[in-house]
């Protein structure tokens, strides 16, 4: 409950700073927040460090960056409409990651070149991710003119497997 106060302050403070905005940042869904960072927390307990809302294929999905006590950390994506977990990735630190090495076929530079020819721009974050069916793969964050876009490649076929506009995020990157 501790981290749903906290969510509340932030997001009452951005709404209370800049309300047009706060309808653009934090529409209303039929879930909400708290409801999708409830369950987030329930798949994995830990400590949100970051909260994203991305449209993927015209649905909108929060995915908070979950840090848990193991040391190990998730990206957990809630639909907004449900308030159900969709898909749950751990990210790993780099490459050499032996859960991620097994896997790789595509270079990370191979990875990247996809990424950008499909939506041009500036790459300002790459993770490492370990898929639910184990597979790995590479995100890329990218600062294009219309906005940022999250592309993920994966690290066997060297294809685009999942792309999403990110139209906010919270916390550390």
């Amino acid at each position: 409950m501790k981290k749903l106060a906290m969510l509340s302050i932030i997001v009452g403070a951005f709404a209370a700073t800049n309300a047009q905005a706060a309808q653009t940042v934090f529409p209303k869904s039929k879930a909400g927040v708290e409801k999708c960072l409830s369950a987030a927390l329930a798949a994995k307990p830990g400590n949100v460090v970051k909260v994203e809302y991305k449209l993927e294929d015209k649905v909108p999905v929060y995915e908070f960056d979950i840090e848990t006590a193991d040391g190990k950390a998730w990206d957990v994506e809630c639909n907004s409409k449900t308030g159900k977990i969709t898909e749950i990735e751990e990210e790993v630190a780099n490459a050499d990651a032996a859960a991620f090495k097994a896997k790789v076929k595509v270079s990370e530079a191979d990875a990247k070149k996809t990424a950008l020819a499909a939506f041009p721009g500036e790459v300002v974050e790459t993770e490492f991710e370990i898929e639910p069916d184990g597979a790995a793969s590479y995100e890329f964050d990218i600062k294009t003119k219309d906005g940022e876009m999250k592309v993920e490649v994966d690290a066997t076929s060297g294809k685009i497997v999942e792309s999403s506009k990110e139209l906010y995020q919270i916390g550390k990157e």
